[in-house]
């Protein structure tokens, strides 16, 4: 065995990470019929509220659940989150009034903002070799594209059988099976900084450093333009089979499934892609694939062609998120990859907060051809802020100048070799002399504008 699936932490992991997505999958499932019983026709609205609760806890609470648990040892904290969320989930099934939805979602959902972040920073620290962890990126894509197709297929098996109330206590052995998994494994420490920053600090730290480095702003960008061709496919596709092609819904879950099976190609062939180019041309290109999808699937109105049209906005997207985690790896510190990973997280998900919405709304006012359209305008602007805020020259290793400065730091800090004679590890002030060196360059406290004469 070779490659990421060798390390056997990391192969403990990819299993916990699919119990636990499948759990997601099937609550996602169970809610929409849950909503239904309980609000029959407006069941739409109520699944809208609940993703838009969703979003919110993804986007608000990710950099706060950062910054609590820095302090906190990985795999406790991990395993408490599995099984916060498996006690939620055992809840759904006696719920009696709508707002007892939204207040369990949007609970389980904050759980999910603080262990996903958590989970995608621990693996760069199990897997150090670049080419392993884009490997794990790949599998990792291909986890949640496994769970749009093996999702419903369980579901339907289940629901042959039981009631949909069933799912939920399907979900919560998922979660279950991920915290046992997770418990069975060591998971590396935190590397800490010497000095901890106050909580507003590390809150803000995460944002900070991503909208400070150049090639993440133009990350954010292209999440955009996924935003937009994954909005419509997730928002649309019933009305397009159903409303405009007037075909049933086992149409429906095959055109989920073209879409599912283009990123899942993408992701098997993306690490040896990587292998050859940078990720930079290969994100803008996922970019324009999605753009150019988008505006094809305005006037492709057949289902062969809207099948086609489908697994090519899943395999653009997939060109875009798979290789994410690689340029947060490479833009940070590793004590500052959790909060990072955390503000990644928030970041991106106000793009689907954003269009979501305007998916929605826009196919019902105007249309979805006409819908199609603006979508594929924002996508396109998106990609072409990306490519003005991520520079074609994009270096690992920056030369680039400090001028003198006096600042404190605790003797034992492993980045600097200076110690009082008391031994103690109380901050030491002292004075760094101006310098000028080449490094491998991130922003941090000794980095906090990313060079401008590049």
């Amino acid at each position: 065995m070779n490659g990421a699936l060798s390390n056997r932490t990391y192969r403990r992991l990819l299993l916990a990470q699919i119990f636990s997505v499948l759990g997601s999958g099937l609550t996602t499932i169970a809610l929409g019929l849950l909503a239904f019983e309980l609000a029959g026709g407006d069941a739409g609205a109520v699944l809208g509220t609940a993703l838009a609760l969703k979003m919110v806890a993804y986007v608000g609470l990710a950099p706060i659940a950062a910054a609590i648990s820095a302090r906190l040892p990985r795999r406790p904290f991990l395993i408490a989150l599995d099984l916060a969320r498996a006690a939620m989930v055992l809840v759904l099934p006696f719920v009696t009034e709508i707002w007892q939805i939204y207040l369990l979602v949007f609970g389980f959902q904050a759980f999910s903002a603080a262990f996903t972040p958590t989970f995608q920073a621990t693996i760069p620290d199990i897997l150090k070799d670049e080419a392993d962890y884009t490997q794990a990126l790949s599998l990792s894509r291909l986890t949640y594209d496994l769970e749009s197709l093996i999702g419903p297929l369980i579901a339907g098996l289940v629901l042959a059988v039981f009631s949909f109330h069933v799912l939920f206590v399907g979900t919560a052995i998922g979660f279950l099976a991920s915290a046992a998994l997770v418990f069975s494994v060591a998971l590396p420490r935190r590397t800490a900084a010497s000095v901890p920053a106050p909580f507003r600090k590390r809150v803000t730290r995460g944002i900070w450093i991503y909208l400070a480095t150049p090639r993440l702003r133009g990350l954010l960008a292209l999440y955009v333009s996924v935003a937009a061709g994954t909005a419509m496919v997730i928002v649309n596709t019933v009305v397009r089979v159903k409303g405009d092609l007037g075909l049933g819904d086992e149409i429906v879950a095959l055109y989920f499934a073209a879409s599912g099976i283009g990123s899942m190609t993408v992701a098997l062939l993306l690490p040896r892609l990587l292998g050859r180019i940078s990720a930079r041309p290969a994100m803008l290109a996922g970019a324009a694939v999605v753009t150019v999808s988008l505006v094809l699937a305005a006037f492709v109105p057949g289902m062969i062609g809207g099948l086609a049209i489908w697994a090519a906005l899943g395999a653009g997207a997939s060109l875009v998120q798979t290789p994410a985690g690689l340029l947060i790896t490479r833009s940070c510190n590793e004590e500052d990859r959790p909060a990072l990973f955390a503000a990644q997280f928030a970041l991106s998900h106000s793009a689907w907060l954003l269009a979501y919405p305007l998916a929605g709304r826009l196919g019902a006012a105007v249309g979805l051809p006409t819908t199609f359209l603006v979508m594929a305008l924002l996508s396109a602007a998106a990609s072409l802020l990306a490519v003005r805020l991520w520079p074609s020259f994009d270096p690992r290793e920056i030369e680039h100048e400090h001028a003198a400065v006096e600042h404190a730091h605790a003797h034992g800090d492993p980045t600097h070799h200076h110690a009082d004679a008391s031994g103690s590890d109380r901050p030491v002030q002292h004075r760094h002399p101006p310098v000028r060196h080449r490094h491998p360059f991130v922003i941090d406290d000794h980095h906090p504008v990313w060079p401008s004469n590049l």
